[in-house]
This record gives C-alpha cells, structure tokens and sequence, in this order.
C-alpha cells in the first residue's frame, strides 16, 4: 500500500494520494523547485505585497511517506464517527462515499484532535455536491461551532481549495480566479492541506491554491471532518486519506 511523499512547501500566502502521485508534483531531481503563488483575498482582508506573494520557498526535501499514517483504512470507518444522519459507506476499491439522504448537514469526523498537520487525500464530486475538510472543529448536534473549512466544490468559481471560517467571518481566503477552474468534476482530484498554526495553506491537483495566516485563528485544535453541505446532491467520494502529524515537530 503506497504513502503519500511530502508537502513541498509553498510560496508566501495558499498551500492527494501516493508516493508517486507527490513525487512528480514536488520532486524534479531530488529537490524542487517551489511554485509561485498567487491568492485572491476578500476586501476586509490586507493582501500581502507583490513580492512577497511571489517569493519562492526553499523545499526541505524528506524521505517519500516520512511520518504518514493513514487516516482512513479503507475497509471500514474506524477511527471516525458522522454527525448528522447522512450516509457514509465504504465500497470497492477502498472508497468512503457520502451520500446525502436528508438534504441536511453531515459530517464524517475523526474520533481524534489535531492541531498542526498535513493532510493529503483524492476526492470526486457526484453531481453538484458541495463539501469541504473541516478542521480544529468542533460539534453541538450536528452544527459545527468552530473550526475551519477547505472548500470542495466542483463548480467553477466555487472556490474550492479556498477556506471558509466557521465563527461568523465566512470566507477568509479564495484562490486567485486563474485557478478556479484546477478542480475537475467527475474526475478524481488530488487535494493536499496544511495547518500549521494559524497559517493554512493548499494545493489542488498540484497547483498552489492559498497560503494565508489568519490574525483570528480561534481555537488551536480539533476534529478533521469530511462534509456534505445541506441541498444539493449531497454525493462525494473520497480515498487514499493519509495524515503527517506536525504537532510533535
């Protein structure tokens, strides 16, 4: 069973699958060269100079699968427990599909917190579900009453790989508009996330989406969930879910 390789660090705002998979997203030669970002902040939010935005960063190169667990075992759902009454199945081929059956709110969550990761996963969108990777979350009944969101939408100019606050604020950070359209509908994504602090930052398919430091970061830790959105088709599938604890670095 392969491990995912490690995140190549990403540029100065926004930063999925096996070995392979990183190895020829992050690696030419042993050690790679970190792309450029660019990021679209809403108004409220102060954007970063030019050069500072597009500042490369050094990669600090590591051995592929270095410290990667997997998150989901692919047989069944341990490890995790749904909120709400949507339906969460494991079918052939090690796949975790959600299936909305109430048109409300549901959410896969790990039974474990976390605070500074890596998260690295393939996802598929049926239809015009909408979901997103929760993170430092926390639940009353089936409302999530903190924590952060990675979006996963497949339509365009839905922002997917941006991130969405749960305290009221709303967006925090979307990607630039050239990048609105990396995600692939009907297709398997690779979807790469990183919380390190109050700096979260993702990579869709291999191109830097966000890198953005929050100045309200809220709580430090929590759950990591998968959601399906309330309406829509509520229909995503997901897979080679593996996780890099940073909090012991």
């Amino acid at each position: 069973m392969n491990q995912p390789a490690p995140l190549a660090t990403a540029a100065a705002t926004p930063s999925v699958s096996t070995a392979n998979r990183f190895r020829q997203m992050f690696v030419a030669g042993g050690i790679a060269l970190a792309a450029l970002l660019s990021i679209s902040v809403l108004p409220a939010q102060q954007q970063k100079s030019a050069a500072a935005l597009n500042a490369p960063v050094p990669i600090n190169p590591k051995t592929p699968g270095n410290d990667w667990i997997q998150l989901f075992n692919e047989k069944d759902l341990a490890g995790w427990s749904p909120v709400g009454a949507e339906s969460w199945t494991v079918e052939g081929d090690g796949i975790l599909h959600g299936k909305g059956l109430t048109k409300a709110y549901g959410y896969l969550q790990t039974n474990k917190n976390y605070k500074d990761f890596q998260l690295s996963l393939r996802f598929k969108c049926g239809g015009d579900g909408n979901s997103g990777v929760f993170f430092h979350t926390g639940f009353q009944g089936v409302d999530a009453t903190q924590g952060f969101q990675f979006e996963i939408d497949c339509s365009m100019m839905h922002h997917t790989a941006g991130v969405y606050a749960e305290d009221g604020r709303g967006w925090v950070v979307w990607p630039s508009p050239e990048n609105e359209g990396v995600v692939r509908k009907g297709e398997w994504n690779d979807y790469l996330v990183e919380v390190v602090g109050n700096r979260y930052r993702s990579r869709l398919n291999g191109v830097p989406m966000v890198d953005f430091t929050d100045p309200k970061p809220g709580a430090p830790d929590g759950t990591i969930a998968l959601q399906l959105h309330a309406g829509g088709d509520g229909n995503m599938q997901f897979k080679d879910i593996w996780i890099r604890d940073l909090s012991k670095r």
